[in-house]
């Protein structure tokens, strides 16, 4: 079927150009090579025919009417009209208008900002009988452009296969380092068991120590209450080592030994919960033991005056992976006391530049408060929850940095780049089918309508200064 009519009443149609860095994830419609043949509807057929001859790759026509979107024709449709028992006569002469009318335009409609996927799902969805038609892409109020299903279709496979390649990479990153996390805790324990094996000596001996001790000073005591006056030689040397002086520091240097082996077995103890993160089935757990593990391995750090209040309600044993929420735990709480460390530092430098606030900074402090609570969108009354809490009285997260934070959680950020929160994510949702919440400024303590304190003898303390910021870890109470 030839035409050789002019061509000088239509617009010449045109592509969009596609983006040169290749298809992302994110990819937007806007990116796809996008067909602009926008024509009024009075255009007659056979002008809009000569250029589908000319234009092989050309998907079809948008309609205009008075500025306005009328509708669209397809290729597909044009010609399936015109090979009707005479439908060249009928429809060539005649305004696309009238094709029109006898075409069931059920054009899909998207806006240029969609995304390839979304795009790709919703055309799948239409009817058998137009998943072949064009998309038509609305980039502004009165312009439209036509993208090619078979187009769209194989940017949504590229895009597919860029996700099952980030997916693989992802997995074996986490296999790495979870591997590589494995090792160290291996490593880790065996150190502990090493230090932890002279300790338990140390630790038993010195029960036996302080026993003869007491007995050689009763043994001394007797001997100075039948020796009256001791010999020369005898009262020279308690001279020399200053008996009384030893006798009074002997226990107090015993009980200073039994404090820091203590301290030391709590500490290689700490260590070894913590390097615990490569069990396969999750165990019953006492989450207190956990943080307070956690808080002992920060002692170093919270040593720069950061005062840490412990708020622990009744939890019973919960069943979950120990050593991965021990690091869910201490990253949390490194990210509370960079944050305080910082303030402080900064409070410093005010001062030594002679900038002295109104009023005195407060102290800086970490709450972690527990409890088994209810979730105010929980439909079922039987649904519990173990809250675990942990708050500081900071500046606060800044907006950019809380959309960092809100980035990490996602699935397609953390698969460009993992993060310490990143991270905690995933184990606390994907893990334990838990909640991870983000609040700064912090929003005080849960409404006692959704809480329940099963400690009659704790308080709710509340922190003094800074807006702060609270997470809070919700974990399923199976």
């Amino acid at each position: 079927m030839t035409f050789s009519h002019s061509l000088s009443s239509l617009p010449l149609p045109s592509v969009s150009e596609t983006n040169p860095q290749g298809l992302q994830l994110a990819s937007t419609l806007a990116e796809l090579p996008l067909h602009h043949f926008q024509v009024s509807a009075e255009t007659l057929g056979q002008e809009v025919a000569q250029m589908f001859e000319r234009y092989p790759l050309l998907p079809g026509a948008i309609l205009m009417t008075n500025g306005e979107f009328l509708g669209s024709i397809s290729r597909q449709r044009f010609l399936e009209f015109l090979i009707r028992p005479q439908g060249i006569h009928f429809f060539l002469p005649k305004p696309l208008s009238i094709l029109h009318s006898y075409i069931r335009d059920n054009s899909l409609i998207l806006p240029a900002a969609t995304s390839i996927i979304v795009g790709a799902q919703m055309a799948l969805r239409r009817p058998l009988q137009d998943r072949s038609e064009p998309i038509v892409v609305q980039v502004d109020a009165h312009t439209y452009r036509l993208l090619d299903i078979h187009e769209l279709n194989i940017a949504y496979w590229q895009i597919r296969g860029l996700e099952t390649q980030v997916r693989y990479e992802r997995t074996q990153m986490q296999m790495l380092q979870t591997e590589k996390m494995a090792s160290l805790g291996r490593l880790v324990d065996g150190v502990a068991h090493e230090i932890l094996d002279p300790v338990g000596f140390i630790w038993g001996n010195l029960v036996h120590v302080s026993t003869y001790t007491s007995q050689l000073m009763k043994l001394l005591e007797a001997y100075t209450q039948h020796v009256a006056v001791a010999p020369e030689a005898i009262a020279q040397l308690q001279d020399e080592i200053e008996l009384d002086y030893l006798r009074q520091d002997l226990p107090q240097t015993i009980t200073s030994m039994r404090a820091g082996a203590e301290r030391l077995k709590k500490l290689v103890t700490s260590l070894q919960n913590f390097c615990h993160i490569d069990d396969v089935y999750p165990k019953p757990a006492n989450l207190h033991e956990s943080l307070d593990s956690v808080l002992l391995l920060l002692k170093s750090r919270l040593n720069s005056g950061i005062e840490i209040i412990r708020d622990y309600g009744h939890l019973p044993p919960i069943t979950c992976y120990a050593g991965q929420l021990n690091q869910v735990f201490i990253n949390i709480l490194t990210n509370a006391v960079d944050a305080l460390l910082n303030q402080s530092v900064q409070q410093s430098i005010a001062e030594d530049l002679g900038h002295h606030p109104s009023a005195p900074a407060a102290n800086p402090q970490i709450i972690v408060t527990t409890r088994i609570r209810s979730t105010p969108n929980d439909t079922s009354a039987s649904t519990r929850w173990v809250s675990i809490q942990i708050a500081d009285n900071g500046p606060g997260l800044s907006a950019e940095r809380q959309q960092q934070i809100f980035e990490a959680f996602s699935v397609e950020k953390r698969a460009a780049k993992e993060t310490s929160l990143g991270v905690s994510y995933q184990i606390v949702t994907a893990k334990h089918g838990g909640k991870l919440y983000l609040r700064s400024p912090r929003t005080g303590a849960v409404p006692s309508e959704t809480s329940t304190n099963d400690n009659p003898n704790s308080s709710n303390h509340d922190l003094t200064g800074g807006s702060g910021t609270e997470f809070e870890i919700l974990l399923p109470l199976l």
